[in-house]
């Protein structure tokens, strides 16, 4: 930690660097990349207070394993358990799921080193903490995160194909976890629904569906066992939740990709204004998937104040082709007030990102506060938070 500390303190530009699970600038400087990889991999467990404070460099899937093996949970993982749990939480990662937050909202407390070379942890009774938390890593190098726990729990997953796009609210209304699949050549969807294992399965033609016969890769044409068990076989939540296993490569690898936040009740008409352009999106995309998201009181969340359908596109690996796609797709979205994932491809104006986040202001002004000389900033965050 003091090396750390020393590092951050004599650099005139820094970045962290996670598990690299970006698709745009935001975790590129000019100057210095560090690694927490030499941290002391700790997860500290308090059943008292139901908190666990880890090292910031570990991914989801270590800390759920060893999480697990003590009796906890986290209520909810992304569909990725490679991604480490500091990058994750600064661009508000989530999974899916009417009543749950994304990844960012469990977080109870923070330390992270600051521009001029100081430890400083941060907890929810503090008024900079809910601006703090999905931080883009532009305060500083978060060292330790402090996250809610629940106890564990088991999970069931069922894949159900053919579902009508008008009982898509109602799908994502039935179980804990749901998540639905498009490839854009088909209006009807593929979903996947993990629900707690003392629930009881879906009916034979649930909302018109049929069940599928074996484990299935959301990608077409992906080998299924890099995926997360199916057919309804019972396993812990840490083994279901996510759509991949932890020991597989996740998604296709070879991939671009853009994600979209929209307020919920405008699903239906968000998936129609894209319609229009589905054989030019089929033309590049390899799936998208749509999940919800609650709404909660972060700054930066995309899912600020609004419960949420979150619109992820699996592009192929072309950005020449993918590029005016997705403008295009910005283009039509955006009378439903989209917010981008930060750390995907998007090309939203500034004045549509300043419009699109109320608390924009205030973050600069944090930014400002605890990052003077700009240490931690990117042409990213510049453009999207210019210097005042």
């Amino acid at each position: 930690m003091d090396e750390l500390r020393r590092l951050v303190a004599g650099s005139d530009r820094i970045r962290a660097v996670g598990s690299g699970h970006s698709f745009n600038r935001l975790g590129d400087t000019t100057g210095d990349l560090v690694s927490l990889a030499g941290l002391p991999p700790t997860v500290e467990l308090d059943p008292e207070r139901a908190t666990v404070t880890v090292a910031a460099g570990l991914s989801y899937g270590e800390v759920a394993t060893r999480l697990h093996s003590q009796g906890y949970a986290l209520a909810n993982l992304a569909s990725l358990p490679h991604i480490s749990v500091a990058g994750a939480v600064a661009t508000a990662t989530h999974g899916s799921g009417d009543a749950n937050g994304n990844l960012a909202t469990a977080v109870a407390a923070l330390e992270l080193v600051t521009a001029d070379g100081e430890l400083l942890t941060v907890d929810r009774s503090d008024d900079r903490f809910a601006g703090m938390v999905v931080n883009l890593g532009a305060l500083g190098v978060v060292t330790r995160v402090t996250l809610d726990v629940v106890p564990a729990f088991d999970v069931r997953q069922y894949v159900r194909l053919g579902l009508p796009r008008d009982a898509l609210g109602a799908a994502f209304a039935s179980a804990y976890s749901v998540s639905a699949f498009t490839d854009w050549r088909s209006s009807r969807l593929e979903v996947w629904r993990k629900q707690q294992a003392d629930q009881p399965p879906p009916p034979a033609r649930w909302f018109g569906t049929t069940a599928a016969r074996a484990d299935r890769h959301p990608v077409p044409g992906m080998p299924a066992e890099n995926c997360s068990p199916q057919l309804g076989v019972p396993g812990p939540w840490h083994e279901r939740l996510p759509h991949f296993r932890l020991r597989f490569t996740p998604s296709s690898g070879d991939e671009l990709q853009s994600e979209y936040h929209l307020p919920r009740e405008v699903a239906a008409a968000a998936l129609a204004a894209l319609d229009p352009v589905a054989d030019r999106i089929a033309a590049v995309v390899q799936v998208c998937e749509l999940r919800t998201v609650a709404a909660d009181e972060l700054w930066l969340s995309p899912n600020y104040r609004r419960d949420t359908l979150a619109m992820h596109f699996t592009w192929i690996g072309d950005e020449a082709a993918v590029t005016p796609v997705v403008a295009e797709a910005e283009q039509r979205l955006a009378p439903f007030a989209p917010r981008p994932h930060w750390g995907k491809v998007f090309g939203s104006s500034p004045g549509a990102v300043a419009a699109a986040w109320p608390r924009q202001a205030d973050f600069l002004a944090l930014l400002t506060d605890l990052d003077p000389t700009g240490k931690f900033r990117t042409e990213l965050l510049d453009r999207y938070f210019p210097r005042r």
